[in-house]
């Protein structure tokens, strides 16, 4: 679970109370005990953490090729291999998630993707994913909204189920037009794979289990987002484990082309320009 992977429980309830983690519920989300309405138990997520573990045997799709260098160039080049997040890549997306905050677009949504389930092969999974963000800020530029996100890919087996190539994403959603970004998502994939949509290739789940928690409760919304973003950070290497103080570590597995990334407006360039 996602909150194992959270070393200590943030001191910042505004008001009173302890902060409890709840084991059964999505994301790690979290409850200032005594002051939380119930809410419906979720069920718990597997011990690999992705919601749905799916095994498909696909042949690869005709819109995105095993060939296909996908979004980059030369850094999703098929030789450009991985095995783990490394130190840099863990600073650029606490910096990232940091900075989205700062601008007022916090990350309130989690999304994973499993790119095998849906046909696309490990060297096509870079582009997918950018085609993926591509889509979804427009459609929210479209109803006068910005959006920031981040995005890690990993290739594990889990549970007996090879899950292969998958990402996961975090990014910033709007409460009310959630509805509206999730009705499109089927038919972006359809649009990025050549293929029909496939049950369970996509899982979206607000950050702390309900909509609007960053501006209902700011601080209950921060320790979610701290579990969200370390559940994220397990593949890495144990060099960086070490550096950043992370708990929870999985294999990350090979990964072709870029494994992690970030919009262009929470990127390196966009952090020193601001400050």
């Amino acid at each position: 679970m996602i909150a194992a992977a959270m070393p200590k429980t943030p001191q910042s309830a505004r008001h009173g109370g302890a902060l409890k983690l709840h084991r059964d519920c999505g994301f790690g989300e979290v409850s200032i005990a005594l002051h939380q309405p119930k809410t419906r138990e979720k069920p718990p997520f597997p011990e690999t953490g992705t919601a749905h573990a799916i095994n498909y045997l696909t042949s690869g799709v005709a819109a995105l090729s095993a060939s296909s260098t996908g979004r980059g160039g030369a850094r999703n080049r098929a030789d450009r291999v991985s095995h783990a997040l490394t130190m840099a890549h863990i600073a650029n997306l606490k910096a990232a998630e940091r900075h989205a905050a700062k601008i007022g677009l916090p990350f309130t949504r989690m999304i994973t993707i499993h790119w095998q389930a849906a046909g696309v092969p490990l060297a096509g999974m870079a582009k997918a994913t950018g085609r993926f963000t591509d889509l979804m800020a427009k459609a929210l530029a479209r109803h006068d909204s910005g959006t920031a996100w981040l995005w890690v890919h990993e290739n594990v087996p889990g549970n007996g189920h090879d899950k292969g190539g998958h990402c996961h994403l975090l990014a910033h959603v709007p409460a009310d037009l959630v509805s509206r970004l999730t009705a499109l998502q089927r038919g972006w994939l359809r649009r990025i794979t050549g293929q029909p949509y496939r049950a369970r290739v996509i899982h979206s789940e607000p950050i702390g289990g309900r909509l609007g928690l960053e501006a209902g409760n700011p601080d209950l919304h921060a320790v979610n987002l701290e579990a969200a973003l370390a559940y994220l950070l397990k593949g890495a290497s144990p060099e960086a484990a070490s550096k950043f103080g992370l708990e929870r570590l999985e294999p990350g597995g090979r990964v072709i082309g870029k494994r992690c990334g970030t919009s262009q407006n929470i990127g390196a360039k966009a952090r020193k320009a601001k400050d």
